[in-house]
């Protein structure tokens, strides 16, 4: 939801909040909820000043009365906003984003939800600093003393919660005040340029006076949260680019393959229902079972907590237990970020990679489905995460589905709920969300819930002894719905080499609920195997282990590439500017009569180069054309050497009878045909309109001895000025009579 509709009713005329995003502020151990919208004040010489405004809420906010003013903090060029990794705590990139907002006197962290919203949030509050631009004169912030709480002998307005000492702004001390002016955008990326402001010194830790610290720690701690080195192309994606860079983009996937090799990473995944338990043992002999560390990890959990609580309420306290156990199972030889995590109710889905990988993924988002009661509750469903890792797109899902041996057709529709409703948002707003099957690589793991159907418990349990797993893999449900292509089409499934196991009630046959499928190119399994050691549950983890061939950027042949497409654009748009040819230019109208539409048309031929075109309005007119005059279509876009036909319509209403009836208008006009960067064109229009009685006075028309049409113009004119000097000469002598 868009809570910058609640800031902007807090706010005074001329302050317009574009963008908010909520977010947690650290101070110390303790984690306070606080919205942060940017504000922006257009000045009277028509330049900008903005500030961030902080506010503490009591729920999502929807309206002004939700939120609660507690700090302002000027956008000067005095500070910075980065985003970093707190010392102590896993390298974090995601959901866990952590942001530190500094000026010379004050620090604040804050963490914000990574995702499209963050990202917004970021990218406008770096756009609004005064430091891209040296020429700029620092701002004065004078809008801002309306929110100083008032002093006793002071009048000034006090915004909704301003609970800060007498005299002072709600955590704020100077305005624009000092500062080494900013250098502009740091060449790498991982600086955002935002302001800051101070408190007292009575204030928790987190916003006393920052310490200093060198530029190597900071740019050590520093980290990008907008673009990366990995898919490259997508940066020309931003809306800020036009048609050429649309174009630019559209070659670098094509020749994607040009400056790309492929890359294998091990990627571990892995599934465990734990029945509502929390964590009992280490869970290394699941998570650690290989020599080699993997470079990335996918874990997932099922049944996370049965609580009733956790059902209706989101919080759990056993998200917290089994993140902490698996980051302290995960392979010891290696480093690890997480990236993200995801839960809905019972099914939680954890993102880690290698550290050294963690620069090298982007566009992370998560979402999430509830398939379970009424088909929306999240008992049953699933979540998923997907990333871009260098240029490959990769969508992890966990799911859970209906349970029942006899209910396989509640799995596969439940399977079929969670690929159409899962969609995830991307950069661009203006494109439509992706689905699951709009990645390259797709990874599918949880419980499933497929069962061992027309087979009997103790057959089932003799197979096991014996061993057999092929017999028993026939009876697979799992196997027969996907023969009948009704779920996981294409998708591919590891050889069972593991024995199926009780589940739940004793009674129940064995089966194999917990599986693991992938989809995609350049996808190795290298291992599938359960892991019966663990005994906190009645499910055991089963995990696969994968090699992955991702497209890895080679920067060298990138900058080639780009050159070389940009070059060839370049020589084509010089030799090539924009030139269509038109089939005619003056058009001429006879004879138009009232409420008659007329139509002339003409045909525009585009040269070799893609264009828009446009009629433009002429100098200081509100419209291309005349009133009764309109162009069908008026605006376009031309593919190279095709054509358009533009319709001219003439149509004279009752709104613009009057001024052609009596001459004041003549069907005269002059059309503009713009092309973007390119020339314009000049297109004539005229004509000669039949007055009629229609659109004229009825005292002027009581006037005339023969009909309007046989009046020459002139004479309609003298007419008319004649009857207005009457009626105004009548009225001054009513006036003076009474």
């Amino acid at each position: 939801m868009d809570q910058s509709v609640a800031i902007q009713e807090t706010l005074a005329e001329g302050e317009y909040c574009p963008q908010a995003v909520q977010g947690v502020l650290c101070e110390g151990d303790s984690r306070q909820s606080r919205l942060l919208g940017l504000v922006r004040y257009r000045l009277e010489h028509g330049s900008q000043e903005h500030a961030l405004f902080l506010y503490t809420h009591r729920r999502m906010a929807i309206t002004g009365d939700d939120v609660s003013l507690d700090q302002i903090v000027p956008v000067s060029r005095d500070f910075t906003l980065e985003e970093v990794s707190p010392d102590g705590e896993l390298y974090i990139l995601g959901s866990d984003v952590t942001i530190q907002l500094d000026t010379a006197e004050l620090s604040l962290v804050f963490q914000l939800p990574f995702g499209s919203q963050t990202r917004m949030f970021l990218h406008e509050v770096a756009r609004a600093c005064p430091g891209f631009d040296p020429t700029t004169r620092d701002p004065e912030f004078l809008w801002l003393s309306r929110y100083r709480c008032a002093e006793p002998e002071l009048e000034l307005p006090t915004p909704r919660g301003c609970n800060s000492a007498p005299g002072t702004w709600p955590g704020y001390a100077t305005i624009g005040g000092g500062g080494s002016n900013f250098d502009g955008l740091r060449p790498n990326g991982k600086g955002l340029p935002v302001d800051q402001s101070s408190r007292g010194q009575d204030q928790p830790e987190s916003l006393q006076p920052r310490q200093n610290k060198s530029k190597s720690e900071i740019t050590g701690m520093v980290r990008s949260s907008t673009i990366t080195v990995s898919d490259k192309a997508h940066i020309l994606s931003m809306q800020k680019f036009g048609l050429r860079d649309t174009i630019v983009k559209s070659h670098l996937v094509q020749k994607e393959e040009d400056y790309t090799y492929i890359q294998n990473f091990r990627f571990f995944v892995g599934t465990y229902n734990v029945n509502g338990q929390s964590p009992k043992e280490c869970l290394r002999p699941w998570l650690s079972d290989g020599v080699q560390a993997p470079d990335v990890y996918c874990v997932g959990f099922q049944e996370l907590d049965l609580s009733k609580e956790a059902f209706f309420f989101h919080d759990t306290p056993k998200e917290e237990e089994w993140f902490k156990a698996v980051s302290e199972g995960l392979h010891p030889d290696a480093k690890y970020a997480k990236v993200k995590l995801i839960r809905l109710v019972g099914i939680m889905l954890l993102l880690y990679v290698k550290q050294e990988h963690a620069a090298y993924v982007s566009e992370v988002e998560a979402e999430t489905v509830g398939t379970g009661i009424m088909g929306r509750m999240g008992n049953k469903g699933g979540v998923a995460i997907r990333f871009q890792f260098h240029n490959t797109s990769i969508c992890v899902v966990n799911s859970h589905l209906a349970a029942h041996i006899e209910e396989y057709e509640r799995r596969n529709q439940d399977y079929k709920d969670i690929c159409s409703r899962m969609q995830f948002c991307q950069l661009d707003p203006s494109r439509p969300p992706l689905t699951i099957s709009k990645h390259d690589v797709i990874l599918w793991l949880g419980d499933l819930n497929y069962r061992i159907e027309e087979l009997d418990v103790e057959k089932v349990k003799k197979l096991i002894e014996e061993k057999d797993f092929q017999t028993l893999y026939a009876y697979d449900q799992l196997k027969i719905q996907v023969a009948a292509k009704t779920v996981f089409e294409a998708s591919q499934r590891g050889e069972l080499t593991f024995p199926a196991y009780l589940q739940g009630e004793k009674c129940r046959a064995p089966a194999w609920c917990d599986r693991i499928l992938w989809k995609g190119k350049n996808i190795t399994q290298l291992s599938y195997q359960s892991h019966m050691a663990l005994k906190t549950s009645d499910h055991k983890p089963v995990s696969s282990v994968f090699n992955i061939g991702v497209r890895v950027v080679n920067d060298e042949l990138y900058r080639k590439t780009l050159e070389e497409i940009v070059r060839s654009l370049d020589k084509m748009e010089n030799a090539n500017i924009p030139s269509v040819s038109l089939s005619k230019r003056e058009f001429c109208f006879q004879n138009v009569k009232y409420m008659q539409l007329k139509v002339e048309s003409f045909t525009i031929h585009n040269g070799q180069v893609p264009c828009h075109f446009e009629f433009i309005n002429k100098p200081d007119e509100e419209s291309y054309c005349k009133q009764w005059l309109n162009a069908n279509p008026s605006r376009g876009f031309l593919l190279p050497d095709s054509d358009v036909e533009i319709e001219l319509e003439l149509f004279v209403n009752k709104t613009t009878a009057t001024k052609l009836n009596s001459g004041e208008d003549k069907i005269e006009d002059i059309l503009v045909l713009h092309l973007d960067r390119g020339k314009d064109y000049f297109l004539s229009v005229s004509g000669n309109y039949l007055p009629s009685c229609f659109g004229s006075p009825i005292h002027t028309l009581c006037y005339m001895r023969e009909p309007i049409l046989d009046l020459p113009l002139e004479t309609i004119s003298e007419l008319l000025a004649y009857l207005a000097a009457y009626c105004f000469e009548t009225q001054l002598v009513t006036k003076s009579l009474i």
